[in-house]
């Protein structure tokens, strides 16, 4: 027997999906100029995997993101943060996450676990907000919300760039 969920939404069946690329995004979200801007990109989700396990504490969920495809519509911008003085992508050229636990909550799952950036590992969390499972895989939509980017060493350009930022996921996960 099942035990109940709790959350807002069903659960996918236990077993293996990988991420879609082409059907799942990175929001980025942050502020400039001494936070009176508000600066909105896009990145790459370059792969990824969800193991769904009962007990779903037990689940994994893995995503790697290309760090040089940050696109906030502003070229300049958009050569500053990938350039040495802030993501650094000729050094580090992807932005990572592994999780370390899932937990239910009332209205959400919360993925616990580690985003590595510019060589750095840093503890977060990621609130999975809505989850839809249907024939064409699991559907997730998930947040991650005022990660410090100078716990990454990135803190150049004080006041010019925010220090804290947002992530918002758009994913489809398909079994294998």
């Amino acid at each position: 027997m099942t035990p109940p969920t709790t959350t807002r939404f069903r659960l996918p069946a236990a077993g293996r999906y990988v991420l879609d690329p082409q059907r799942s995004t990175a929001s980025y979200t942050g502020r400039h100029m001494f936070g009176m801007g508000r600066v909105r990109a896009q990145l790459t989700i370059t792969s990824g995997e969800l193991r769904v396990t009962t007990p779903v504490r037990d689940s994994q969920v893995t995503a790697t993101v290309d760090a040089a495809s940050f696109q906030s519509g502003n070229a300049r911008r958009d050569r500053d943060v990938v350039s040495s003085r802030l993501l650094d992508v000729t050094q580090h050229p992807t932005i990572t996450f592994s999780s370390t636990t899932v937990r239910e909550e009332a209205d959400s799952l919360v993925v616990e676990g580690l985003v590595t950036a510019h060589g750095t590992a840093v503890p977060t969390q990621v609130r999975v907000q809505a989850l839809q499972v249907d024939e064409e895989g699991v559907h997730v939509h998930a947040r991650a919300e005022h990660l410090d980017r100078f716990a990454f060493g990135i803190t150049a350009a004080r006041g010019l760039v925010g220090r804290y930022l947002d992530i918002e996921l758009d994913v489809l996960a398909v079994p294998l």
